[in-house]
């Protein structure tokens, strides 16, 4: 008999595709989803790219009820079901908590009452609940910075200083070892999911694995939410034929991982006993900078790589640089990123150059503006 899943958030953009990778293992898979009008449409109904053998359940995670139905009976949980938003959750910070942390607290309290037939757990985590990544500093050593101060950011001065000494930093890849600092309502939700199920887990001896998601892109990403990864809302920008907006100088950088790459990583962690209790970055251990990553959609697109709206401006909150050590799931789990960025932007832009998007982001800047949330 095959293994039963159930992917909370697999109507979603990254649920989706591991749901079809379980299939493809020969899983038996449950996706539950709200289908949310921010990621779905207001309209929304089930995605024609979700999987006809994938049976959908309409459902909000905080309802017990709805839930502890979907839950029978399954074999594995996958829990990636959350309000997603940096920007949005520092003003929405009811809806997120509520959706992210309470949903959580309504999907453990009903995997605990169900324990005898869960036989795995595995949730997702993200790169925002380090803060800043880690540093070099060529006197110090390696730092664990937090946020770069106001002062510092109001003079347009945007590369990280060493706490200690104020010499100028380098990134370096950031281990799960390093110190969580999570600098948004988002962030700290995330790090509430993966404290919680890998408490409810131990105690009740569920193996129980998290997964740090870095900056994943591809497609099935929700193009007109301005608050989904930045190579979406490039690309919705473009495709609208507006200039992308950067913030700072452009020169900040993240670690960017194709969605199949993200899929794979979380089979092998719910397939190997070796991941029970443990966390692990799902990353590719590169470094693009977000100026390099908009010209490279602009140029897929056939757009300008020069027409940038370089605001010189910041948002609270916002890190400089953070990028993945994946030798631990290297090592345990023989994890590596397969598609390189360069590989994955020209498959991305194909697919959003077939879709319809609404352009958003002019919405969601004003909405921070008026919040004092950029600067």
């Amino acid at each position: 008999m095959s293994k039963r899943v159930l992917i909370t958030g697999g109507a979603g953009f990254i649920g989706s595709h591991l749901g079809d990778l379980f299939l493809e293992k020969g899983y038996e898979v449950k996706a539950y989803d709200n289908l949310d009008p921010q990621v779905h449409g207001e309209k929304a109904s089930r995605p024609g790219y979700l999987n006809k053998e994938i049976e959908l359940i309409v459902g909000d995670v905080r309802d017990p009820e709805a839930f502890s139905k979907a839950l029978k009976p399954v074999d594995i949980l996958v829990h990636l079901a959350a309000a997603v938003g940096v920007g949005q959750s520092m003003y929405e910070i009811v809806r997120y908590t509520s959706i992210n942390t309470m949903g959580a607290a309504v999907v453990l309290e009903e995997v605990v009452k169900q324990k005898d037939h869960i036989q795995k757990m595995l949730v997702a985590s993200s790169m925002s609940i380090y803060g800043e990544g880690l540093y070099l500093c060529p006197s110090c050593g390696e730092v664990t910075p937090k946020l770069r101060p106001s002062a510092q950011l109001a003079e347009r001065k945007w590369d990280m200083l060493c706490p200690t000494c104020n010499t100028p930093c380098t990134p370096a890849p950031t281990p799960e070892t390093k110190p969580l600092f999570p600098t948004s309502i988002y962030a700290v939700n995330k790090r509430d999911h993966e404290e919680m199920f890998l408490a409810v887990g131990d105690a009740y001896e569920i193996p129980t694995t998290a997964m740090r998601f870095f900056n994943v892109y591809g497609n099935r990403q929700a193009l007109s939410n301005p608050y989904t990864g930045v190579g979406a809302i490039f690309a919705s920008r473009l495709l609208n034929n507006k200039p992308p907006v950067v913030f700072e100088d452009g020169g900040q950088s993240r670690d960017f991982i194709h969605v199949s790459d993200i899929a794979k990583g979380c089979l092998l962690a719910v397939e190997n006993k070796k991941a029970d209790g443990l966390v692990f970055n799902l990353g590719t251990g590169r470094k693009l900078s977000i100026m390099d990553v908009g010209k490279a959609i602009a140029s897929e697109l056939g757009k300008p790589t020069d027409d940038f709206i370089v605001n010189n401006q910041y948002r609270a909150g916002d890190i400089r640089h953070c990028y993945a050590d994946i030798s631990r799931a290297e090592k345990i789990l023989g994890f590596k990123a397969s598609t390189v960025f360069e590989e994955g932007v020209s498959e991305l832009c194909q697919w959003v150059s077939s879709q319809t998007s609404t352009d958003m982001v002019d919405i969601a800047t004003d909405e921070l503006k008026k919040r004092g949330l950029t600067r």
